[in-house]
């Protein structure tokens, strides 16, 4: 419940200034006379004062004027002696706004920042602005209006046109920041801070590059969990690579990961600049995440089918009235409206019209939005209809959207419109587009809520075998695994292949067939052809020995002449698949810089580049997220019961997939996977063939050496559950917090006395505000962790049988600190279960994770009238001392 970090940075009290003399603009840069203008158009609700560093004084003065935020817009030369001075007089945070600083010149800024214990905004930006506070400390144009929508974004001129376009649209803004290339604080932080800003609904951002995966989707999480986020990414790269070793990785670029990643996230990815202005609109209007169902009112069909055939482009649904609603609706509207598919009122439809349409649909539960779609006809009155929509909206509970078509007759309507904050634009595409946008964010949390574990609950895997063979591979100064040795990691991970035997010879390769039964598949065998296809080095269906004699011989020429330079270990014999209406699949690994292992699935077979179906997840996978991850690969429509073939076993292919998340997640040396065809029918999966790349130096997108430092997102950390005794008798589980938990975890805050309550969060809150109840239960075990005491009670149900029930009755929970190497504790336990040693146990096992983490410290601030908590920080260890910033508070610490 504390003040962010960042707080001085974004919310300051107090400012410095130091962009020159204030009285002398001829010897100021272009830049620092836009911040004084900046500046001083606007009266900044806190202290503001300006300082010139050539100005004479001691810094025994300067040390008097404190201020939580310097700014400086001063040439290079004079940067590094403004943030000095700003140092000695104890700022906390810094913004430089400046262009064309150099890496090694913002290295060098970064470590005097660093030095002082200044966060650091810039070099290379535009700065900032904050209008609740009436505070524009940027070079981008004027204050923009206050609103709930935030703006990040690494471009200075996206962010100015950015602001032009918002103030003739109504969109106001909580917070505007620009940061350039080389930033101390980097869009990670940014978005942390967003997450936890009360005046901030929603966020729009513009991204070119990030510089830590780990932190990113860290962040993004936290703050696509608490509030709408919308990204646009610039800089899109081609699918292919030339460097790629098998088929997935020759057919997989890291913009395909990007939109995964940010899927996974929660947050929602437009494609252009437009795009990104109408999820503005959208989220400017407050509407939050709801299905795909999209209702279209209009007043002329060929908008309307326009309107809905974009619909069936992004793979939404049109919503429709139910024939008892159409039936109702229809004497309240014009003769010729038709209520079918469309809701089209026809060419006579006015306001009330309008009205009683969308009041309709609103009313139906199989519809999630309303689009307004309204053609200028000669002498109607298009204002009319836009206030009749502006009325509606105050009643309507779904998204209501509007497209006034047109442009010389409608200007005054759309202005309207936007008064009454109703997204409004100028076609139906852009206006079905910015409605997707919401349904996707709808569909793209519950991706956010899945948190898995490494390892499924399926059998355990034989992993010691696995790195074995790894071993062995890197030993011999090989990266390539042949199929053989691909086949075995797979069955250690009890992925089910083909039997596979290597022959050396013509008459081996015939015995084998023989013991195996025919028909065969003989394949070359070498660690240099990654494509065997390429070299004709595949033959199937092979029905006798002699015919697999001759394949075997032909082959060996073959391949020695096509690619003479291979090492060949022999050919491999293989029963031939007995699925006769099997469909090819393929599962594989691409590995992305920057978000490390991807898990990607799709068509199988030969022809698998020219396909280029692929889908992609970031491990570690669940059953809900393989589920997802099948359905988003368009070979997913053959794999129901399709021309005479009965449907495949899906459970047998989702558990390929999680397979294949426990390989990723428990071998960091895993570089690309191709398990490709896998034959997938109504029986089960069998993996028929398997190309795998490694490599021995291990990713390292995480801090350290952690166990899973080579995922983006940390898996579920199950190895932290514990059952432990009950003082008096039972037992409870301790265990990670999961984002299902949120409701327990809000029953348990309600039981709570009062006083407890206030306690534990220095509030008389009853309850937990949503969007602190979404941060407390989903929460990125990277940087964070969460410790929940369940109890199981049995409680007489209506008919008198006894019933079950989980309950958390104590929460245990520790966040990193800015410093990366100390942690801040809180702990809450249930009045009923005070006394029975929980709290102790709670505060051992939360320690326990911050020292298997590497934290050097754990601390925190009690209420000095809370002499339970005091009692038992003392008993633990704990050091007491007073609280310098309140005397209500005791500070306490322990080593680690």
């Amino acid at each position: 419940m504390d003040k962010h970090y960042l707080t001085p940075l974004f919310t300051p009290e107090s400012i410095v200034v130091f962009a020159g003399a204030a009285d002398s603009p001829e010897g100021q840069t272009s830049q620092a006379r836009a911040l004084h203008q900046a500046l001083g158009s606007q009266r900044f609700n806190g202290s503001l004062l300006y300082l010139d560093i050539h100005t004479t004084g001691t810094l025994a003065d300067l040390a008097q004027a404190r201020a939580d935020l310097a700014i400086i817009a001063l040439p290079p030369q004079d940067m590094v002696a403004a943030l000095e001075i700003a140092g000695r007089m104890t700022c906390r945070a810094a913004l430089l706004i400046s262009s064309g600083i150099s890496a090694e010149q913002a290295a060098v800024l970064k470590r005097i920042a660093k030095r002082e214990g200044m966060l650091l905004l810039g070099p290379n930006s535009l700065g900032l602005q904050r209008p609740s506070q009436q505070l524009n400390a940027s070079i981008a144009g004027d204050l923009a209006n206050v609103g709930p929508l935030a703006l990040v974004s690494q471009s200075g001129a996206l962010t100015a046109s950015m602001l032009d376009w918002a103030r003739s649209n109504a969109v106001g803004f909580s917070s505007v920041v620009s940061l350039g290339p080389n930033t101390g604080v980097d869009i990670a932080q940014v978005l942390d801070f967003l997450a936890h800003d009360a005046q901030t609904q929603s966020i729009i951002v513009y991204l070119e590059g990030i510089s830590n995966a780990r932190r990113f989707m860290s962040a993004l999480r936290s703050a696509a969990n608490a509030k709408p986020v919308v990204v646009l990414k610039a800089g899109r790269k081609p699918a292919g690579n030339a460097a790629a070793q098998t088929h997935s990785g020759a057919i997989v670029g890291s913009d395909e990961v990007f939109d995964s990643a940010l899927r996974r996230a929660g947050a929602v990815r437009v494609r252009s600049f437009v795009e990104l202005f109408s999820a503005a609109k959208c989220l400017a209007s407050r509407y939050r995440p709801v299905g795909k169902r999209l209702a279209i009112v209009t007043n002329g069909g060929g908008p309307g089918v326009l309107a809905a055939d974009w619909i069936n482009e992004l793979s939404l649904q049109l919503g429709t009235l139910p024939p008892e609603s159409a039936a109702r609706l229809k004497p309240l509207l014009p003769e010729l409206a038709s209520l079918t598919d469309l809701i089209d009122l026809s060419e006579d439809a006015d306001g009330a019209h309008y009205q009683a349409a969308i009041e309709a649909a609103g009313r139906e539960a199989q519809i999630d939005g309303v689009l307004a779609i309204y053609s200028p006809k000669l002498g109607a009155d298009t204002n009319a209809v836009a206030r009749a929509l502006a009325e509606i909206k105050r009643r309507l509970s779904k998204p209501l959207l509007a497209c006034w078509m047109g442009d010389a007759s409608v200007g005054e309507a759309r202005q309207l419109l936007n008064e009454a904050t109703i997204p409004s634009f100028r076609t139906p595409e852009a206006a079905v587009g910015a409605f997707g946008n919401i349904a996707a964010f709808y569909q793209n949390q519950r991706l956010l809520q899945q948190t898995p574990p490494p390892l499924s609950a399926l059998a355990k895997p034989d992993i010691e075998a696995a790195r074995l063979v790894i071993e062995g591979v890197l030993a011999e100064r090989r990266k390539v695994l042949t199929e053989m040795e691909s086949k075995t990691l797979l069955s250690a991970f009890q992925i089910p292949v083909t039997h596979t035997i290597l022959a050396r010879s013509a008459n081996e390769a015939m015995m084998m067939a023989t013991q195996l039964g025919y028909p065969v598949a003989l394949k070359i065998d070498s660690p240099d052809i990654s494509h065997k296809s390429d070299v004709q080095g595949v033959v199937l269906g092979l029905t006798h020995g002699a015919a697999v004699k001759e394949a075997y011989t032909e082959m060996m020429e073959r391949v020695s002449r096509l690619q003479p330079q291979a090492r060949i270990n022999g050919v491999t014999v293989q029963k031939m698949a007995g699925a006769k209406r099997g469909r090819e699949v393929s599962v594989g690994l691409v590995t992305d810089d920057p978000f490390g292992p991807v898990v990607v699935f799709g068509a199988g077979g030969t022809m698998i580049e020219l396909i280029a179906d692929r889908a992609m997840e970031l491990p570690p996978l669940n059953l809900y997220l393989a589920h997802r991850l099948i359905e988003r690969a368009r070979v997913a429509d053959t794999l129901g019961e399709w021309r005479g073939a009965n449907a495949v076993n899906m459970d047998a292919l989702e558990q390929v997939l999680l397979r294949v998340s426990e390989m990723v997640c428990e071998l960091p040396q895993l570089r690309e996977m191709d398990i490709n065809p896998i034959i997938v029918d109504e029986f089960g999966a069998v993996a028929v063939d398997a190309r795998i790349v490694i490599d021995s130096a291990p990713l390292a997108i995480g801090p350290g050496s952690q166990r899973y430092g080579h995922l983006a997102i940390l898996p579920y950390p199950a190895r932290h559950e514990q059952v432990f005794p009950m003082r008096g008798g039972g037992e409870y589980l301790v265990r990670p917090i999961r984002p299902d938990d949120a409701q327990m975890l809000q029953d348990l805050v309600q039981r709570l006395s009062p006083e407890s309550r206030y306690f534990r969060f220095i509030s008389s809150m009853s309850e937990l505000p949503p969007a602190l109840l979404a941060r407390f239960s989903l929460i990125d075990y990277d940087r964070e962790m969460a410790l929940v005491a369940i109890f199981k009670e049995r409680t007489p149900g209506a008919d008198g049988e006894m019933m079950e029930s989980e309950r958390i009755i104590g929460v245990s929970r520790y966040i990193t600190n800015p410093d990366q190497s100390s942690c801040e504790f809180s702990l809450v336990v249930a009045d009923d279960f005070s006394g029975k040693g929980l709290g102790s146990r709670l505060m051992d096992s939360i320690m326990e994770v911050a020292r298997e983490k590497g934290l050097s410290e754990i601390n925190g601030i009690v209420l000095a009238k809370n002499p339970g908590m005091l009692k038992l920080m003392k008993s633990l260890g704990f050091t007491i001392k007073p609280f310098d910033e309140d005397p209500d508070f005791k500070w306490v610490t322990h080593a680690l």
